[in-house]
């Protein structure tokens, strides 16, 4: 089973890159599973323009950006959302990245941390409305991160009870993948 962490914020001096290393140092140290960063800003996708619905696409994308997130995203089973919330919703960034492709998403399992002054609830919950369009599923448990209280002067920093929210959703992402595969 192979797991896409997906850091959604693409801004420099993001919080999301210290979220996505905790994550990542965690998970890579769960038996059963393969974990894989991928990091929105290192495939600089452009902005969906083409006329062509990804959904018909066939996996077949004009733009090498694309199809190179296109296949980062199909080699996955499931997905751990690292989002930040802009706004009271999800990051545009984050969102053109799902919506520049079609079947890569269909029927895979998310598990969602999110991020920011009211630790991303707001974009969490709108999440969750979004991946339904490909069938996805959504895993109840998160993790809530705060730009406030899961810092110091170093950066990120998590609370302690993190830890067992995010082996928790962890847990019950790679439970859902295990019953879809059967």
């Amino acid at each position: 089973m192979k797991i896409g962490i997906i850091i959604g914020s693409i801004r420099d001096g993001r919080f999301g890159a210290g979220v996505g290393e905790w994550v990542a140092g965690i998970a890579q140290e769960r038996p059963g599973a393969t974990y894989e960063v991928l990091d929105l800003k290192e495939f600089d996708l452009p902005m969906f323009t083409s006329a062509t619905i990804p959904g018909a696409a066939n996996k077949q994308y004009d733009d090498p950006r694309v199809t190179a997130w296109s296949q980062a995203v199909d080699a996955c089973d499931g997905f751990v959302f690292i989002t930040p919330e802009y706004n009271h919703g999800v990051p545009g960034a984050m969102k053109n990245a799902h919506d520049i492709l079609g079947l890569e998403w269909y029927g895979k399992p998310v598990g969602f941390v999110g991020y920011g002054a009211a630790e991303g609830v707001r974009a969490v919950e709108s999440w969750r409305q979004i991946i339904g369009n490909f069938q996805q599923y959504d895993v109840r448990n998160q993790v809530y991160l705060s730009t406030f209280t899961d810092k110091d002067d170093n950066g990120f920093a998590p609370q302690e009870r993190r830890l067992a929210e995010l082996e928790t959703m962890l847990t019950d992402l790679e439970g859902i993948i295990t019953q879809l595969a059967k």
